[in-house]
C-alpha cells in the first residue's frame, strides 16, 4: 500500500469461496423477478445500454483484520487476514435503480437478493454465493451493477462478466459472476446471508450459529490502519512520519489521530487526497519518538462523529468480523 487512492486491478485483493466459473458472455443472461412487475432477462448489451454511472469505492472483506481478534483466541476455519483484505477501484456499470425500474417494483417489497454463477459445496448442498441489500440501498443512485473496473471489463477473478457493487458494505453483498436478482419481502435465505457473515456474540458457539443468533452484516464501520511503520521495527530516535489509511463506509473520514505512547496522548494527522464518500483517504503525521519502546496507534471520526472502539477485545466474535478496534502497531527507538 503506497497511499495511491486506486488499486491496480492485479494489487486487488480476491476472496473467492469457490473456483471461478467460466461465464460465456454471449451466452450470458441476467434474471430479474420477484416481486416486480415485469420479470427481464438482460444480456450483457442490455446491461450496457443502460445508462453508464462511474464511481470510486473501497471493497473490504468483513474479516479484514481478523489476525488481531485470532491473537486473543481462537478464530477457526476462517481465513487469518491481517490488514490487506481491502482495496480501492473505478467501477462502472448500470444503476441498480435503473434496472429495478424498468422491471417495476412491487409496493410491498424491501429487499433485494443476488445470486452469483460460482458453486460452493455448504451443508451438503452445491450453492451460488448469494445475499441480499435492504430495497432502500438497492434503489440509491451508487448501487451498480458493474460490468467494468479500473477502465477495463472485469477480469474472472473479480466477476466477470457482471457483479454487484454495494459501495460502503462488506464485500461479501457485492456478490460476482451474477446471475439472478430477485425483490422480495424478507433478506435472503442464502447460507452466505442466514448464516456466514453475520456477528455473532463473543459466547455463540457453532451450533448457535443461525438467523436468531447473529445480526446481519452490511455498512462497514469506521476504521483505520497504521501500514508504515510496520510492526516491531527498529528507527532511529527523533522525527517518524506514520501513515495509513481510514475508511468511513458510506461516510466520509473527517479526522484521524496517532499516538506514540498506546493513547496517553494524541496528536492531529494530515489527511490526504479527496475526500469521497465511499473511498479509504490516506493520512499521515510525523511524531518525536524518544528512545525505547512505543505503541503507535491510531484511531478516525467519520462525517456522523462516530469513531473506533479503544480495545480490540471489546469487538472479538467467534467468526472474526468487523474488526475497527483502535490499531496498533510496537515499535523500538534506537
Amino acid at each position: 500500500m503506497d497511499g495511491t487512492l486506486i488499486t491496480t486491478t492485479d494489487r486487488f485483493f480476491v476472496r473467492n469461496h469457490g473456483d471461478v466459473p467460466e461465464v460465456d458472455p454471449e451466452a450470458y443472461r441476467l434474471s430479474v423477478g420477484g416481486m416486480v412487475a415485469q420479470p427481464l432477462e438482460l444480456t450483457l448489451r442490455d446491461l450496457q445500454a443502460f445508462p453508464a454511472h462511474h464511481l470510486i469505492a473501497t471493497l473490504q472483506c468483513a474479516g479484514n483484520r481478523r489476525r488481531e481478534l485470532a491473537q486473543i483466541a481462537p478464530i477457526p476455519n476462517e481465513l487469518e487476514w491481517d490488514m490487506e483484505a481491502i482495496s480501492t477501484a473505478e467501477w462502472r456499470g448500470a444503476r441498480l435503480r435503473d434496472v429495478l425500474d424498468a422491471a417495476g417494483v412491487q409496493a410491498d417489497a424491501a429487499h433485494v437478493a443476488f445470486l452469483g454463477a460460482d458453486r460452493i459445496e455448504k451443508q451438503g448442498e452445491v450453492i451460488g454465493l448469494g445475499g441480499s441489500i435492504p430495497l432502500e440501498k438497492a434503489l440509491h443512485p451508487d448501487t451498480l451493477l458493474a460490468y467494468a473496473m479500473n477502465g477495463a471489463p472485469l477480469l474472472p477473478t473479480h466477476g466477470y462478466p457482471v457483479r454487484a457493487l454495494i459501495p460502503g458494505y462488506i464485500g461479501a453483498r457485492s456478490v460476482k459472476w451474477l446471475t439472478e436478482i430477485v425483490v422480495q419481502g424478507e433478506p435472503s435465505a442464502n447460507y452466505y446471508q442466514s448464516h456466514a457473515y453475520r456477528l455473532y456474540s463473543a459466547t455463540a458457539s457453532p451450533e448457535d450459529q443461525g438467523i436468531e443468533s447473529g445480526v446481519m452484516l452490511g455498512e462497514v464501520p469506521v476504521s483505520s490502519v497504521i501500514t508504515s511503520p510496520e510492526p516491531g521495527a527498529v528507527l532511529p530516535p527523533g522525527d517518524c512520519l506514520v501513515s495509513g489509511y481510514a475508511l468511513g463506509g458510506t461516510r466520509e473520514i473527517v479526522r484521524v489521530e496517532v499516538s506514540p505512547d498506546d493513547g496517553r496522548s494524541w496528536q492531529l494527522a494530515t489527511l490526504r487526497g479527496e475526500s469521497l464518500p465511499y473511498a479509504w483517504r490516506w493520512w499521515d503525521a510525523r511524531l518525536a519518538l524518544s528512545p525505547g519502546q512505543h505503541m503507535l496507534v491510531v484511531r478516525a471520526w467519520d462525517s456522523s462523529a462516530n469513531t473506533q472502539p479503544e480495545r480490540i477485545e471489546t469487538v472479538w466474535n467467534v467468526k472474526g468480523y468487523m474488526n475497527n478496534a483502535w490499531h496498533r502497531v510496537p515499535i523500538t527507538a534506537r
